[in-house]
């Protein structure tokens, strides 16, 4: 990975880390379903005016189903199955199982693409980074392994969607269209699926109206953490690669935590530091060129 590379993944940790804070205060006037619902609806109206008005190719009427699927994938699966799974497992259980998204992008595109093999690196880089989220969860989050199964399944299928995804959206970004046709394109699939979904469950309308805290926080989610995010999100597959961009999934936890200290006066406790130098050994060992020099030193001792 170059440094162009590199710097769009810390700039994506920085919009997804942040997007825990949206929700949070979100969620303190709004349910789940709706906050989702408002997120991929208004990503979606966003995107098409970008669209327009830098006039962008949009995919043709007839592969519009194909991108109902990648929003599935990507949005309402993954954010239905953590909605749910949340309600009997931890937050921190939660995020160890997300953690494995990385893991299961090596594996699936060692299986669906011809140019993302699995190497040793790669493998080990992604088993240092889990552990390194798992250490940063603590083990308190670890207890809960092997209790509510089904809820902690639903937490792994949602990381293996994630993984199809950024798979199954080699296919056109970079390629046939550009990370912001193809970004808008999936988010009008999520927004055609979740809003009857949320209607039905929510009924939003009967809610008392959020404050302006609640708005403020929905709109930074939408344009910072959806938006912009998944246009860089996208960016990044057709750089590098769908296996080496889920490599996010291991920052954000950092980002949550440093904004944690530095926002919320939470503490940074050991196993962060811990688990922050798991993670930094995996993405060195995948991003290979510290082993490169290590390797060419010792070859002339």
């Amino acid at each position: 990975m170059d440094g162009r590379s590199w710097s769009l993944l810390a700039a994506l940790s920085v919009m997804w880390g942040a997007a825990f804070f949206f929700t949070a205060v979100q969620l303190q006037s709004l349910p789940p379903l709706t906050i989702v619902m408002l997120r991929v609806g208004l990503a979606a109206l966003l995107l098409l005016g970008w669209a327009a008005a830098v006039r962008v190719e949009l995919p043709r009427p007839n592969a519009w189903p194909i991108f109902l699927g990648l929003g599935l994938l990507n949005n309402v699966l993954p954010f239905a199955l953590l909605a749910v799974a949340q309600k009997s497992i931890s937050s921190g259980l939660a995020g160890i199982l997300n953690a494995t998204t990385p893991l299961w992008g090596v594996l699936v595109a060692h299986f669906l693409t011809t140019d993302e093999r699995a190497t040793p690196a790669k493998i080990i880089g992604t088993i240092f980074g889990a552990a390194g989220v798992a250490a940063m969860a603590g083990y308190d989050a670890m207890a809960g392994l092997g209790n509510d199964l089904l809820a902690q399944l639903a937490c792994l299928i949602a990381a293996l969607c994630y993984a199809l995804a950024a798979i199954w959206s080699r296919r056109f970004v970079g390629k046939s269209l550009t990370p912001l046709a193809v970004a808008t394109a999936q988010f009008c699939g999520a927004a055609v699926v979740m809003i009857p979904i949320a209607l039905w469950v929510d009924r939003p309308w009967m809610l008392p109206t959020p404050g302006s805290k609640v708005w403020a926080a929905m709109l930074a989610a939408v344009i910072v953490s959806t938006v912009l995010a998944y246009i860089v999100y996208f960016k990044l597959i057709a750089r590098i690669g769908a296996s080496k961009a889920l490599l996010v999934t291991f920052t954000v936890p950092i980002v949550a935590i440093f904004l944690g200290v530095t926002l919320l006066g939470e503490a940074l406790l050991p196993k962060h530091l811990i688990g922050m130098l798991l993670i930094g050994l995996g993405l060195a060992a995948i991003d290979g060129r510290l082993w490169r020099i290590v390797v060419q030193r010792r070859s002339h001792l």
